[in-house]
């Protein structure tokens, strides 16, 4: 199998995960539900994958990028998730641009052949991300430290584990 298609397979599977962890948030209170204070709640994390998704594609594809200044308050690095769901869009606008970004990446890896994924990243790209490959395996790994976070406050909340039970 190709990196390409194998990168695909790891975003899409990263993303599937993410997914069946966000349908057992339904209410406002549920979205920004903290196990301790200032720790990352759903909303944080649907909000904070769709920035950096958007900030992965501005290093592979910069026309593609879409400037939100409230997205990088709210969910960027070093941003402090509250509890308090009016701090907040709602979760269905921040869900749309989440599934939007991480279409758009897909797109964009897509229409890349295993040489290009080997190419060095722009000047002005992290250090830990050497080529366009890294951009792709970062965002997998990303989301995944993340998802693990967002599984903490499902139990939490008295959710019952997701792997190993029927989709």
């Amino acid at each position: 199998m190709a990196q390409k298609e194998r990168l695909q397979r790891q975003l899409r599977a990263a993303r599937q995960h993410s997914e069946r962890l966000l349908e057992d948030f339904h209410t406002p209170e549920a979205w920004t539900h903290q196990v301790h204070p200032g720790c990352n709640h759903a909303l944080w994390f649907a909000g904070h994958m769709a920035y950096a998704d958007n900030f992965f594609i501005s290093i592979v594809d910069p026309n593609r990028s879409v400037k939100r200044p409230e997205f990088e308050a709210k969910f960027g690095m070093g941003s402090q998730p509250t509890n308090l769901p009016a701090d907040y869009p709602t979760a269905e606008s921040v869900l749309e641009y989440m599934r939007e970004r991480r279409g758009t990446l897909l797109e964009i890896l897509g229409q890349l052949g295993d040489e290009a994924l080997a190419g060095k990243t722009p000047d002005g790209a992290p250090e830990f991300l050497p080529d366009l490959a890294s951009v792709f395996e970062m965002a997998v790994w990303h989301e995944g430290m993340h998802s693990g976070q967002l599984s903490v406050v499902r139990r939490a909340m008295g959710k019952p584990p997701i792997l190993g039970t029927p989709a």
